[in-house]
């Protein structure tokens, strides 16, 4: 054998991507859902290793539904008709629900990619939006659990529903998915700040406004013209409103018209910036 044969390097074989990984438009539906039922199903399982990552969806509306009905209730309806408050608070606080549990997803995307699970979801031959609507499935059912919980403590509290349960129903499923859709801006919120801090940091700075300048805690008729102005178009006052509506009785095409308006551009304008986030964050 000659010294040149000898001495020729080793030819490396060509590096194949996954199709999968190279072109993810390639995975079809059926496919797509089997993934997102794995990754779901793997979420499901980290809560039941860790319960206590359920404590904020069990107290959350147990604590703000007893502070707010005696804190407000009392100045907005009068001492002596506190079940009318509560009435009054419990649609509202269902939009103020969807929104804290929604925040968690961001604050769970970054912390996920600070252990390297992200980065390790990624080698992998499934589509990136799988992963992300994955977590989004999770908090769903996580949200509904938030939501029974404030019911029932509203029940006791002495909240009537003047309506039925298809209307409570309807209640239920709007202000889910106007969660979702937060899901994606906080998703992207998280995708886009260095630490879990830095992520609630920026959303309380959206959360407060929203929160206390919209039809949640109190009527709007006492507030200055400018600023009932902007509860008019506030998505939470929106969604206030129309749960309150179906849950007592009263207009409410206007309010479902605009809480759906919202969540359509609110999912179709952060969804894609965070799937493509999400592919291309190192």
């Amino acid at each position: 054998m000659s010294t040149a044969t000898l001495n020729k390097p080793a030819q490396e074989a060509p590096r194949v991507r996954p199709a999968a990984v190279a072109d993810e438009g390639r995975i079809g539906l059926r496919a797509n859902l089997r993934h997102i039922s794995a990754l779901a199903r793997r979420n499901a399982l980290q809560i039941k290793r860790d319960p206590e990552s359920m404590f904020d969806v069990l107290l959350m509306p147990i604590i703000f539904t007893l502070l707010f009905t005696f804190v407000f209730g009392g100045a907005a309806f009068g001492k002596g008709n506190l079940d009318q408050y509560v009435s009054y608070l419990a649609p509202g606080l269902m939009a103020m629900m969807g929104l804290n549990v929604s925040m968690a997803v961001g604050t769970g995307v970054n912390e996920d990619f600070k252990k390297g699970v992200m980065d390790r979801f990624r080698t992998m031959p499934i589509a990136r939006s799988s992963v992300l609507i994955a977590k989004i499935v999770v908090e769903i059912g996580r949200m509904l659990v938030a939501f029974a919980v404030l019911l029932i403590v509203s029940m006791i509290l002495g909240m009537s529903i003047e309506t039925s349960v298809l209307h409570v129903l309807a209640a239920i499923g709007l202000s889910m998915l106007f969660g979702a859709s937060l899901m994606w801006v906080f998703i992207l919120i998280g995708l886009s700040v260095p630490t879990a801090q830095a992520v609630q940091g920026v959303a309380m700075l959206v959360l407060m406004p929203l929160q206390f300048g919209s039809s949640i805690f109190t009527p709007t008729t006492t507030m200055p013209d400018w600023l009932q102005s902007f509860t008019d178009y506030n998505p939470l006052s929106n969604l206030a409103d129309a749960a309150r509506g179906l849950f007592l009785g009263g207009p409410i095409a206007t309010d479902v018209w605009m809480v759906l308006g919202w969540s359509a551009v609110i999912t179709l304008v952060t969804a894609p910036l965070a799937i493509s986030k999400f592919r291309n964050k190192t």
